[in-house]
């Protein structure tokens, strides 16, 4: 009896304990995060591509988070989001479609999803994207100052025959349009949270507890306002003009010491594994990363910056094996070049890999435009074994600078900004 009794204690206890942690969730101000940057925020990776995620056994749980059984996108429990992009404001609970396009994702999908996992509280997501847009114009906070043009671009722009007088004020009118725009909509969100959430408890208030920033190919093409972007600091521009965005952005959402996060542009992997034909951009992207983490190293922001390196989230994999499909595809081009498609067809067939596949065969699939696609599946037959072929054909679904469309980087990527975000928790 007295067993009996401690064990029917013990639970009681642990109910009491649940119940009083559930209402210390429960008294806790709602958690705001605020993504911010271009194309890349935005998101081009395929909801199509997301299956990737779960070809290894160390993939399926994340996998999992994402999608049901039946391959349907799931809704994330407790996580809403307000979108704002050129396509206008998309809200609601959280699931895929919140990318570049209803078919997309970025990395606002795991963000959200391991972000409550952390809190194990609701989360809220706005989120303010456009592709094409640059820190140095569209994004350049007010304590940036004005775009100054450097003598080498106007001398280039009066031989072109523009009107510098004009330029200017269009460079003016276009600078910081996309600060504003996102300020202005995350105060429009903050005014109404019940319209996004309508489980929100204003009684409880909410607390900005993260922004993150992830954003830069523009710049880093940028050779008029980077001249000298080969050559070390030669981004320095965009770190002085990124400090100003955090001093800002904080400032103008009433969170002077909000955590922020940098996602430095990593597209291409680390650049120590670039390939022959990338190792020419090699010193321009390393100088660039550079140049996008080194705010985070500043006493100013005493850990509450943080640089998140994405090109850690790039799979190797997977551009290893489009690398290999790239090979065969510029054989086969040069063939056709050359006139020989068909020797091409011959000497590649001769594992028998097509059925009947003699040469009368080869000249019939010529004339009807289908040689190239029939020689492409052969040799790719030969080169990847069914793992690699399954990973070639839902792996990538966009270019190369948009992670290529890829949704296992694109998850892998959100997730780390989840995973090191500071929260005055401490969690």
């Amino acid at each position: 009896m007295f067993k009996l009794l401690s064990k029917w204690t013990v639970i009681c206890f642990l109910l009491v304990l649940t119940a009083n942690d559930s209402s210390i969730f429960a008294q806790t101000p709602l958690k705001v995060f605020v993504l911010v940057g271009q194309s890349n925020m935005e998101g081009h990776a395929k909801i199509s591509t997301l299956p990737h995620i779960g070809i290894d056994t160390d993939g399926k749980a994340m996998m999992n988070e994402i999608l049901a059984d039946d391959g349907t996108s799931k809704l994330i429990d407790d996580v809403w989001i307000s979108y704002l992009s050129s396509k206008g404001v998309k809200s609601g609970q959280l699931t895929t479609g919140f990318g570049a396009d209803d078919t997309k994702i970025g990395p606002e999908l795991t963000f959200g999803i391991y972000m409550q996992k952390r809190l194990k509280a609701p989360v809220l997501i706005i989120k303010t994207a456009w592709g094409g847009k640059s820190i140095n114009t569209d994004f350049r906070s007010p304590a940036a100052g004005p775009y100054a043009f450097d003598q080498k671009t106007l001398d280039r722009l009066k031989e072109q025959g523009k009107d510098i007088e004009l330029v200017k004020q269009e460079k003016e009118k276009a600078t910081g349009f996309y600060y504003r725009q996102t300020v202005d909509h995350v105060k429009s969100v903050l005014k109404d949270i019940k319209s996004v959430y309508p489980d929100y408890d204003s009684s409880l208030g909410y607390e900005l507890a993260g922004i993150v920033w992830f954003q830069g190919w523009n710049d880093m093409v940028d050779r008029s306002t980077y001249p000298n972007r080969d050559q070390p600091n030669g981004y320095e521009a965009y770190s002085s003009v990124l400090v100003n965005f955090i001093r800002d952005i904080r400032n103008d959402l009433s969170a002077p010491n909000c955590p922020f996060v940098i996602g430095v542009m990593g597209a291409g992997g680390p650049v120590a594994k670039y390939n022959k034909d990338k190792q020419r951009y090699a010193g321009i992207h390393q100088n660039f990363r550079n140049a996008m983490a080194a705010p985070a190293a500043l006493p100013e922001f005493n850990g509450q910056v943080v640089a998140v390196l994405t090109e850690n989230s790039w799979d190797l994999e997977l551009d290893s094996i489009l690398q290999r499909d790239n090979a065969i595809r510029n054989k086969i081009n040069q063939s056709k070049k050359n006139g020989s498609l068909i020797k091409l067809a011959q000497e590649s067939n001769q594992g028998k890999l097509l059925n009947a596949a003699d040469l009368d065969t080869f000249k019939t699939l010529q004339k009807q435009n289908k040689l190239e696609s029939t020689i492409l599946e052969i040799l790719r037959t030969k080169e990847f074994t069914p793992r690699e072929y399954s990973i070639l054909k839902i792996g990538k679904s966009n270019a190369e600078y948009h992670y290529l469309g890829s949704g296992k980087i694109l998850a892998n990527i959100g997730k780390s900004f989840a995973d090191v975000i500071p929260l005055k928790s401490g969690k």
